[in-house]
């Protein structure tokens, strides 16, 4: 399985969110707490958006986030206000620069943690029900990317709930006429560059970790002393695998089968369920 972040807000140097929280992705890619595996060592990846660019940059790798010196030097000299991270341990595909997330299309950018079980077996039929004109722009083998390609399919730039819930549908629908009982399990980030939203759903019941963080306000009168919160608006907002730290009140733990929704104004979060199709 794998650990990420998104992070939506005042623009920030990736470096204060990467590398300097006490529990920060980059610690996480060797001593996760929460995660199947301690260590996420199987590739890394960061998407961030830039002013007056529609599409999000990637930067990508098969190394370990821990010791790469490239991430370091951009996470020091990038500032973004929306930008996605990532740290992967494989599930059986290949450890390869395209398997890495975050995944991208146009202006999307995609990442998941969790896996579709027997993907190699349930693997034709989801790729077949993919749109012709999407398909070819898939460069990777995991099930990941085709889950992606799948929303798109199903109109991610129309409604994104509707169609990770498709997406989910087709998935679970596949995995039970193939004998496979828990067919799906997911903690998904999608971001247009605007909103983001962050899904957390299981056919078990029983979903990998995902938290999101209290609204500014409440923890600078809970911390009034904490100089990070008085450096970023209201508005800031991570969702995150692991807490990045111990503050008191900051962290949140996304429930059960639901989706939330971080834009401008009033952050959102709704009961999530897979949709037949």
């Amino acid at each position: 399985m794998c650990r990420w972040l998104a992070y939506s807000g005042t623009p920030m140097l990736l470096d204060n969110i990467l590398y300097r929280p006490a529990h920060s992705l980059i610690d996480q890619s060797l001593h996760s707490r929460l995660g199947v595996e301690t260590t996420n060592g199987d590739g890394f990846g960061v998407g961030w958006y830039a002013p007056g660019l529609d599409t999000p940059a990637i930067l990508r790798d098969t190394g370990p986030a821990w010791n790469n010196r490239n991430l370091r030097e951009i996470s020091g000299h990038v500032r973004s206000g929306l930008f996605f991270a990532h740290i992967r341990a494989s599930t059986g595909t290949a450890v390869q620069q395209t398997n890495c997330h975050p995944f991208r299309h146009g202006r999307w950018m995609w990442m998941h943690n969790g896996a579709i079980s027997d993907f190699h077996r349930l693997r034709r039929d989801l790729c077949l029900a993919i749109d012709p004109a999407l398909f070819a722009s898939i460069e990777g083998s995991t099930d990941s990317e085709v889950m992606f390609f799948l929303a798109l399919t199903y109109g991610l730039d129309q409604d994104a709930p509707g169609a990770v819930a498709r997406m989910a549908g087709l998935v679970e629908r596949l995995g039970h006429e193939n004998g496979v009982e828990f067919p799906l399990q997911m903690t998904v980030a999608a971001t247009d560059g605007e909103r983001l939203w962050a899904f957390r759903y299981s056919s078990q019941g029983t979903s990998r970790s995902l938290f999101y963080s209290s609204r500014v306000d409440a923890l600078r009168a809970l911390h009034p002393d904490t100089a990070f919160l008085q450096r970023v608006s209201d508005e800031t907002r991570l969702v995150v695998s692991e807490p990045l730290g111990d503050l008191p009140g900051a962290w949140n733990e996304v429930p059960e089968n639901s989706y939330g929704i971080v834009q401008q104004g009033q952050d959102e979060l709704r009961p999530f369920a897979p949709q037949p199709v």
